[in-house]
């Protein structure tokens, strides 16, 4: 078993978790009751229960990889997951960053919760 990749898949989920439970109530609730033209709000909803069913099947591909007896393709999907939030997490940062907001580093927290997930995953695919 790779401790490290349980880890980073156990992590994943509670990053899913927490984007189902408070996503639903922070950002889906007030989208869907805004006053955006319906096509737009439809297409970002449906964004956002791809982004949940990615960071779940994420969590099981790690926990999967991590109970598996180390096959050729555990490192390279190690890997792949590991930039998969690393790139996430970059996204944050960027729309963050170019807002303009005083902290923006605590306005948009998800990366804090992606590069935990990355660096795990990274740490268990080497």
């Amino acid at each position: 078993m790779n401790g490290w990749l349980l880890a980073a898949g156990i992590t994943a989920f509670g990053v899913a978790v927490a984007h189902v439970v408070g996503g639903h109530r922070d950002v889906v609730r007030p989208l869907l009751t805004c006053g955006l033209a319906d096509e737009p709000k439809r297409v970002l909803h449906a964004v956002w229960h791809m982004v949940s069913v990615d960071l779940l099947l994420s969590a099981a591909v790690l926990i999967h990889l991590a109970l598996a007896d180390g096959t050729s393709a555990t490192g390279a999907m190690a890997w792949f997951v590991a930039a998969h939030f690393v790139a996430y997490a970059i996204a944050f940062l960027v729309v963050t960053l170019s807002v303009g907001w005083t902290k923006p580093l605590l306005r948009l927290p998800q990366w804090m919760l992606l590069l935990p997930v990355a660096v795990l995953a990274a740490a268990g695919a080497a």
